[in-house]
């Protein structure tokens, strides 16, 4: 009997007790920093060596970080359903727990690519330097979507949301689009879980199940529930 489809559209709260820092919109600020010169085209037009900077240290960050229960909570999953995780975060604490199908929206911190040609990839787990060239000769940047740029991934998560047989959202606020607008392609009779520490409003959600803790104590719940279905 094949397994039923579990989707999870995780976000900055599932990493956050991992000890990574989120960015907030009610400060505009991310580790200190502006967003605005860190994490756009323009700012990076502006200060490219400021940039790389920043997401050297994220890269140093992510690298100390380790998963907590939820990730190993989700990955447990797998036993009883075919579980595919659509993330908004950048690091690999999903890959490191065990979770075998992990969609990366918003890029990946330990990847980089050419600035000329977004095909060129390349894996890295130092640091990025003004002048560090691709093969191609350009610029080398973190493989990362920032705002104000298009988000790639978001055509492969939409069949995978609409194949959901239950749908999972834990750690995020869902206001970063597009990422946000997938619970738009959820099955109506399907069933939905919001796990956060604040659950929000969502008017397209319809009935959900609301699971108001921590990630790590709110995908325990879930399992629970679950594996009582």
């Amino acid at each position: 009997m094949a397994k039923r489809k579990l989707v999870v559209l995780s976000g900055a709260g599932i990493s956050a007790e991992s000890g990574i820092q989120t960015f907030r919109d009610s400060d505009g600020l991310w580790e200190g920093y502006d967003v605005r010169d860190v994490a756009t085209p323009g700012a990076f037009r502006k200060n490219p060596a400021l940039v790389l900077e920043f997401y050297n240290m994220r890269r140093k960050a992510a690298l100390k970080a380790k998963p907590n229960a939820a990730h190993y909570g989700l990955a447990d999953l797998q036993q009883d359903f075919d579980v595919q995780i659509i993330t908004q975060n950048i690091d690999n604490l999903h890959e490191q727990a065990g979770s075998q199908h992990v969609l990366h929206l918003h890029g990946e911190i330990f990847k980089m690519r050419s600035v000329a040609d977004t095909s060129r990839i390349y894996d890295i787990t130092g640091d990025i330097r003004l002048g560090d060239l691709a093969p191609d000769g350009e610029q080398l940047r973190p493989h990362i979507v920032w705002f104000e740029e298009p988000v790639p991934k978001i055509a492969e998560a939409v069949p995978l949301v609409k194949e959901a047989d239950i749908f999972v959202v834990v750690g995020t606020s869902l206001v970063v689009y597009p990422a946000a607008g997938l619970v738009d392609f959820v099955q109506p009779r399907v069933p939905k879980y919001v796990i956060d520490k604040k659950i929000p409003v969502q008017e397209g959600l319809g009935q959900v199940t609301a699971i108001e803790m921590p990630a790590t104590a709110g995908v325990e719940e879930l399992k629970k529930l679950l594996r009582g279905m």
